[in-house]
């Protein structure tokens, strides 16, 4: 053999080294029918089988093509779990539930999409016949499907569509101080009066409640039913994961502390470069030098559902601005649709929003929307419907780049003045830009970013050495909460022993005196 052979063969076991994640079976868990959340996950999962791992995806979305290293296990059963819900919100019909009734609702949903995951055929041979390297699992309230991670003896890897909260900072132990990061439902910056971090204090602390209480109450039930032999209890699975990659990142909203395994990979799904558009679609945005508007509630909330009144201000708004407008509107027809309107079931929103000619964007608020709308530089008029929408809204708002308006009282007035300041005024676009070059300036892209901490858990076994002491500490011992009750206990026990003190002081000092008195009697009477 000669040297040349030798060196080649040498190069090649340090490529199978390095690469030693190559191969890997990861199976991903994506269970809503919230197309957004699959959108946001789906190009890491396709990056990875492009790579060589063999990818098994459990979804309600099925490729339209079949893919190499690629599989999809469709859970159809899942595939309208959101819709009443969120039809009832665009249409302002879920206006008088409260708080503790949209907490029970979803726990409930989450309870549904979990159950359906675990009944499924396909599932249930999975779980049956095959092993797998890794995990990957959607965060948001299916905290059963943690059990999976035990059950095939593989790491885990958490994903939130939407930044963190509460019961995801738990899974890695993730510092959250109330004290300046505001809860999502609560429309506080990070510099919060007295009154407000009281309020966000109290708020959290409800959210806690709520979580145990309903989502991991109903969750528990799921764990013990489908893992009855699991040695780790569901509070502990929940903290078995790896990793989580968010969908955030620190230009995007007001900066705040994380762990190493909490990995900030917000716009993973936005393509650098965009897909090119309809050839009907690229005319109609290339022939409109003076500006398009872009209008979607997103893929939950559909503009079909607003109520008639809502929809009529829309109408008469865009007749009377004459600006080209791009609706994503979820019907064929759609009656006094004015000439200047365009309506398709869906559009490639990323890709009309990289389009120079578009102007604004009206939209729902989701965060996908507002990673893309940043990426691509785009003013917003933010109309929120449900969860983190109206913080996402609120921090456009606060960041200079956008407006926002209340659904249930949507005019027409209200419609055309916003529309026509965020048109008018270069304030907000500026601003936007400015979010924007701050958002594009990182080292690798957020997709890349992802692959590597994914392929790096691979190659670590689970890397464990990434995970803090906190992760293996209860809610009390997190919290040092059983140290201050043993401090409250040791302060009670010295005020105690010092109250004893004093009462008994007193008494010596009562029975000294009385006897101190008698005796000062009986001397007088003797000298008498």
């Amino acid at each position: 053999m000669d040297i040349r052979s030798i060196l080649l063969i040498a190069l090649f076991m340090s490529i199978g080294k390095f690469n030693s994640a190559e191969g890997a079976k990861i199976l991903s868990i994506f269970p809503y029918s919230g197309p957004s959340q699959y959108i946001f996950i789906s190009p890491l999962l396709k990056a990875l089988a492009e790579k060589g791992h063999e990818v098994t995806s459990i979804s309600t979305f099925p490729q339209k093509k079949p893919l190499k290293n690629f599989r999809d296990v469709v859970v159809m059963e899942n595939s309208n779990i959101f819709d009443e819900m969120f039809t009832q919100a665009t249409a302002g019909e879920a206006e008088g539930k409260s708080f503790f009734e949209e907490f029970a609702e979803l726990s409930s949903l989450g309870v549904t999409a979990s159950s359906n995951v675990m009944e499924n055929v396909d599932v249930k041979k999975l779980l049956k016949n095959e092993k797998f390297d890794l995990i990957i699992i959607e965060v948001f309230g299916t905290e059963s499907l943690f059990g999976l991670g035990e059950y095939f003896q593989a790491p885990m890897i958490g994903v939130s569509t939407f930044g963190t909260i509460g019961f995801i900072d738990y899974l890695t132990a993730n510092p959250s101080p109330a004290s300046y990061i505001p809860h999502m439902s609560l429309e506080y910056d990070s510099h919060m009066s007295l009154w407000q971090r009281t309020v966000n204090v109290l708020t959290n602390v409800v959210d806690n409640l709520c979580t145990n209480f309903f989502l991991i109450a109903g969750q528990e039930k799921v764990y013990k039913k489908y893992f009855p032999n699991a040695k780790l209890s569901l509070d502990e699975a929940r903290r078995n994961v790896s990793l989580v990659l968010l969908n955030d990142h620190f230009s995007l909203q007001a900066p705040r502390p994380y762990v190493p395994n909490m990995i900030e990979v917000g716009g993973l799904h936005i393509k650098q470069k965009p897909d090119p558009l309809e050839e009907d679609l690229q005319k109609f945005l290339d022939d409109s030098p003076e500006g398009v508007i872009y209008f979607s509630m997103g893929s939950n909330a559909k503009s079909k559902d607003l109520a008639p009144h809502t929809l009529q201000a829309i109408l008469s708004t865009f007749a009377e601005l004459k600006i080209k407008v791009l609706w994503k509107f979820e019907l064929e027809e759609l009656p006094n649709k004015p000439a200047n309107v365009v309506i398709r079931k869906w559009f490639n929103q990323p890709s009309i929003l990289a389009h120079p000619n578009v102007k604004l964007f009206i939209s729902h608020g989701g965060y996908l929307s507002t990673t893309e709308t940043i990426f691509h530089g785009k003013p917003i008029l933010g109309i929120p419907v449900l969860g983190d929408q109206f913080m996402n809204v609120k921090n456009a708002v606060k960041a200079g780049f956008a407006l926002r308006l209340d659904l249930r009282s949507l005019t027409k007035e209200k419609f055309m003045q916003s529309i026509q300041e965020l048109w008018t005024n270069p304030r907000y676009t500026n601003a936007v830009k400015t979010l924007s070059k701050r958002y594009r300036d990182q080292p690798l892209t957020p997709l890349e970013t992802a692959i590597f901490w994914v392929e790096y858990v691979l190659r670590h076994d689970g890397a464990p050495h990434i995970r803090n002491a906190g992760q293996d500490l209860s809610f009390w011992q997190y919290h040092n909460i059983d140290v201050y009750l043993l401090l409250a206990s040791c302060i009670v026990v010295v005020f105690t022993l010092i109250a004893s003190l004093i009462r008994f002081g007193k008494k010596l000092i009562c029975a000294i005196s009385k006897s101190m008195k008698k005796s000062k009697k009986s001397k007088i009477k003797k000298n008498k």
